[in-house]
């Protein structure tokens, strides 16, 4: 069987591979196909690798090994206590590893390291992180802390199949305006998305700092497009939308399409998970955000940043100014607000109200109701969401009502 030109396309999308030397390139080429071998079109995972000189070690493990080492019932091999915890530091960690790690990690699978002898020396002729980024499109990695935002049409299900189609073109135009306005500002989302059948999850594959509030940012443009599409169209087929947003944990991988690896990824997780079961209760209209807690390492400093999503909100407020003159629809942005809904404490304060809302599991989830304000020069302002006032059919079997000052803080049942 003969391949297409999957290496191109890696080349292409990956920045360290733009600039390589004809030789330097056939070399990493020779290597990429030595991995497809070892992937065996999906069959197959490669976890980690490492090097010694100019050999290649890889461990390639077969794609059912990872959750069957996870529910053995087996003891804990020595200076492993947690099973769980152990391989999802793996997943979550760097693809190479030092030798001595990279050999503790093929005995937790009881596998031998696949080697790949190579006419190069890594320390000298090849960037490691490139080769990283080769061995992640026939991997699986566990993502940490990456905000996710899923968008859903509305009613989708009840509509004809060329209604479905041209509401899914619909809002696939909507992502893209929404890029496009922003990289006018200079804001680079690496964004990826996938189709959930009636919407798209969407994520930034940035691990920045920023990365999190570029995406909601992103979010923001997509709702604004659509709100003003909703407005002209003279049809039903541009869909109206509800949104929810989180940051979680989520594990990303590549299927097979034809014999190659998908030059887009997948992701399912925790966060999806949830973001699935929040999308359920909200209210057409209605943008949720999860009720999350986050702690991440600054690569450059080593600094722990920590912020919940009451911090997260204000943050992204803070930084809104960059928008301002963004053209959407003939109107440029004048003034953008973003804020979670509770009830007011006079004096233009209030209270941030999270609601307990129950899926169909009858699992209980708390999350946030957000507000997005945005007033343009000669145009009609837009107003995303819903208000705290308008809630009265949202599902929440309970509700807090939380102050940042700590003055006031209470909470209350709402009757099913």
């Amino acid at each position: 069987m003969k391949r297409g030109s999957w290496f191109n396309a890696f080349a292409a999308n990956e920045n360290g591979a733009q600039g390589l030397a004809p030789q330097a390139r056939e070399e990493i080429s020779r290597l990429d196909d030595a991995l497809y071998t070892l992937w065996n079109l999906g069959d197959n995972v490669i976890l980690a690798w490492t090097f010694r000189a100019q050999e290649l070690r890889f461990l390639s493990v077969r794609h059912y090994a990872i959750p069957e080492s996870i529910h053995a019932e087996t003891p804990p091999r020595e200076g492993m206590t947690d099973t769980v915890k152990f391989i999802n530091g793996i997943l979550s960690g760097p693809k190479f590893l030092v030798p001595e790690m990279f050999d503790r990690v093929c005995s937790v699978f009881n596998a031998a390291a696949e080697v790949v002898n190579v006419s190069f020396r890594i320390e000298y002729d090849l960037d490691i992180e490139l080769i990283s980024s080769l061995v992640r499109r026939y991997s699986v990695s566990l993502v940490r802390g990456r905000a996710v935002v899923l968008l859903d049409a509305v009613e989708f299900s009840l509509r004809s199949p060329l209604d479905q189609m041209a509401m899914l073109n619909s809002l696939a135009y909507s992502v893209n305006s929404g890029y496009g306005q922003l990289m006018q500002k200079d804001i680079k989302i690496n964004f990826a998305r996938t189709t959930t059948g009636d919407g798209f999850y969407i994520w930034n594959r940035a691990t920045t700092p920023e990365a999190n509030i570029e995406l909601y940012k992103l979010m923001m443009m997509v709702l604004a497009d659509n709100a003003v599409a909703q407005r002209k169209a003279r049809s039903s087929w541009v869909p109206k939308l509800r949104a929810a947003f989180h940051i979680g944990e989520h594990y990303e991988f590549h299927q097979v399409e034809g014999l190659n690896p998908t030059t887009f990824s997948y992701i399912v997780g925790q966060v999806t998970i949830d973001l699935s079961r929040m999308i359920e209760r909200a209210l057409p209209g209605q943008i949720l955000l999860g009720d999350f807690g986050i702690e991440l390492t600054e690569e450059k400093t080593g600094r722990k940043i920590r912020y919940d999503t009451l911090d997260f909100v204000e943050n992204t407020a803070a930084t809104l100014d960059q928008l301002h003159g963004l053209n959407i629809s003939g109107g440029s942005i004048d003034n953008i607000r973003c804020y979670l809904t509770g009830n007011s404490l006079g004096r233009g304060r209030y209270m941030v109200n999270r609601y307990h809302i129950v899926d169909k599991h009858n699992t209980t989830r708390t999350v946030y109701n957000a507000k997005i304000n945005i007033h343009r020069e000669n145009a009609r302002p837009i107003f995303l969401g819903i208000q705290t006032e308008d809630l009265r059919a949202f599902p929440a079997v309970r509700v807090e009502s939380l102050s940042r000052d700590g003055e006031q803080t209470g909470s209350f049942f709402v009757r099913p």
